[in-house]
């Protein structure tokens, strides 16, 4: 029951046409249209571009009289549409149809091209109607170009004493963007609107924030528990929109952070963990398209096992649903990971784990890849590379805290994982090693990091996950795992997931280095650090990963900003290769330049140098406290 639509392709990224289908606005415009085409009579679809069928997986055809199905690329004519086979376009002019559906965002260029095989009397309708306002487009001479879509959607909840604060930075900016706006959708639980509005955005990189206090204080709306879909106007460089959440709460105890979807619904996710013991983990399902969920649509089960358990409440477009995982996998219990079957019907979704003592944290499982396959030449890396894909995550001060990690399968065709954690102290030196071996599928195995933790100080330091050729050989490049880590005293506790990538390194494999925006090798950083307001305290663990040799230490520049986006004042810090940094954001600037620094500031984390890693988080008087890994732009 997944729907058979294109969302996104490694290598190329997201889909424009799955974005313009799929947003709310054209949402509102298709059942009209489908109302047209079911009274209109007998219908041909011309479909030159191929994308007839996406359309047809959001707005069904079912009650419409189909006569004919035409393509224009003779390679087409081998597929099927309704019930129909392709023909050419150029017989056209022996249609039975009154009315013909264009499949094409560009009406008047399309139909010019065909003008003359078109029988007198027939009626033109085309997807012209779908078109989002020109207000809401970047590019009005392409209009699926992927810029004209750079949306995503947002975890929103103001309810119960909990809140949300989305922040990010007007980054486009700084690739050329001049009038940059952002147009705000609110959906509640059923998936109906509650608010819609335009945030500008004036200021080169300024702090952007979107408060659901806020929010709900302004349009005057009672509680919520939803989704926020956000559509940037005006982007240029990057057509993903990227952004930290907080998530905090009125009473002790409520402070978690998470970050941005990933605005591409997949097929399926992993990462899942469990409940423990008096725990429950609730997922929540959030409906990103404008077509319900069918009852069995989606489905969980436990990591390499057989059975999957149907979600079987059907879901309305743009609707929340709260799931207990406790209640639909009552067997589940951690370290074990759970699998979502999504059949692309979500953005990567958020979870929340809740305890009896009123402690609670949210992240989000992660993408599971269905385009990878075991690589040979990973494990042939190592003259080049050195310790090769590395997954790094702080360990923090052992006498406070307690750090686990937890490897996640996150390839469909990954069957098992040969991995090792590799210690380091701040300073750079590796200390111990663990073996995990060749796990299973199947296995689920938490490495307590603070028993491996002997000659680490009050400064902690990093683990780095990597592959163990010594105990398999079966690497895709895409090792993940979930971190959590728990206060000894206070008892609340955070956690993180990512992936793995090689770390500064001139030499390239694949897409290795990673860069945020220009080819391999990502050689630099630019990270966003988010300063959460008083009474939290803001703290970063900065961590620089080396896959085999760089440079001996960083060149890094903490650069305080305005809500403005003016910088305010900036200082220089030192990290020794394979070494971390854990400081908080009151130690690095004084009270009077963060007083200087208004209401929103955030830090820019810029080196030149290499490419270093972060976590950011938050802690509250009580104990509680957030965590999260960072992004940049």
């Amino acid at each position: 029951m997944a729907l058979q639509i294109e969302t996104f392709k490694n290598g190329f990224g997201g889909s424009s046409l799955y974005k313009a289908l799929s947003h709310p606005l054209a949402g509102e415009q298709a059942k009209s249209l489908i109302d047209r085409l079911e009274n209109s009579g007998p219908v041909a679809i011309y479909d030159p571009d191929g994308i007839a069928a996406a359309f047809a997986e959001f707005y069904p055809l079912t009650r419409c009289k189909l006569v004919a199905y035409y393509v224009q690329n003779v390679e087409h004519l081998e597929r099927r549409l309704g019930g129909l086979c392709a023909l050419p376009v150029s017989r056209l002019n022996e249609t039975p149809a009154r009315v013909l559906f264009v499949a094409s965002f560009d009406e008047a260029r399309t139909v010019r091209q065909i003008s003359h095989l078109i029988p007198a009397g027939v009626q033109i309708i085309s997807f012209e109607s779908l078109r989002v306002p020109d207000e809401l487009i970047s590019d009005k001479t392409r209009y699926l170009t992927t810029l004209n879509f750079a949306t995503n959607f947002v975890f929103f909840r103001d309810q119960e004493g909990h809140h949300t604060r989305l922040v990010t930075a007007n980054y486009w900016t700084r690739y050329g963007a001049k009038d940059v706006r952002i147009w705000c959708r609110l959906f509640d639980t059923g998936g109906r609107v509650l608010a819609s509005w335009m945030l500008g955005c004036p200021q080169a990189e300024a702090s952007v924030v979107i408060d659901s206090a806020e929010v709900r204080a302004r349009f005057g709306l009672p509680e919520f528990c939803g989704q926020l879909f956000i559509h940037v106007i005006g982007a240029a460089g990057h057509d993903v929109v990227k952004y930290a959440l907080d998530t905090y709460g009125d009473g002790p105890g409520m402070v978690s952070h998470t970050h941005d979807a990933n605005s591409w619904p997949a097929d399926y996710y992993a990462g899942l963990p469990a409940p423990d013991d008096n725990e429950d983990v609730v997922l929540w399902v959030q409906n990103c398209h404008p077509t319900p969920i069918a009852p069995g649509a989606i489905s969980l089960g436990l990591m390499g096992g057989e059975r999957t358990v149907a979600l079987m409440t059907p879901i309305a477009p743009y609707a929340t649903l709260r799931l207990s995982v406790s209640e639909l996998l009552p067997q589940a219990r951690w370290p074990q990971q759970i699998e979502i079957f999504a059949g692309k019907h979500l953005v990567r979704p958020r979870y929340e784990v809740v305890s009896p003592s009123g402690h609670w944290r949210i992240s989000h499982p992660n993408v599971e890849r269905v385009d990878l396959s075991p690589d040979p030449g990973i494990c042939r890396l190592d003259e080049w590379f050195g310790k090769g894909f590395l997954l790094p995550a702080p360990v923090l001060p052992v006498a406070r805290y307690r750090s686990l990690a937890l490897p996640t399968p996150m390839a469909i065709s990954q069957a098992h994982l040969p991995v090792k954690a590799l210690l380091y102290t701040a300073d750079g030196r590796q200390v111990s090693s663990h073996s995990f071996g060749n796990l299973r599928r199947a296995q689920s195995v938490a490495l307590d990091l603070s028993e491996l933790a002997e000659g680490l100080d009050e400064r902690g330091g990093h683990v780095e996950l990597v592959y163990d050729f010594s105990a398999g050989d079966e690497a895709d490049g895409w090792l993940h795992a979930l971190f959590r880590y728990q206060d000894r005293q206070s008892g609340h506790a955070a956690e993180t997931s990512f992936g793995a990538h090689i770390f500064n390194s001139v030499l390239t494999y694949r897409t290795e280095p990673q860069s945020y925006s220009a080819p391999p090798p990502g050689l630099s950083t630019r990270l966003f650090l988010r300063i959460t307001p008083a009474p939290f305290r803001t703290w970063c663990h900065l961590t620089y990963p080396v896959s085999k040799l760089w440079r001996a230490q960083s060149t890094t520049y903490l650069i305080l900003t305005s809500e403005a986006g003016q910088e305010v004042a900036r200082t220089i810090i030192n990290i020794p290769a394979s070494g971390s940094l854990w400081w908080a954001v009151d130690e690095q600037f004084s009270q009077a330049q963060l007083a200087a620094a208004g209401t929103n500031p955030y830090v820019i984390i810029r080196d030149e140098t290499c490419r270093l890693f972060g976590y950011q988080g938050a802690f509250a008087p009580d104990g509680s406290f957030g965590f999260d890994h960072m992004f940049g732009f």
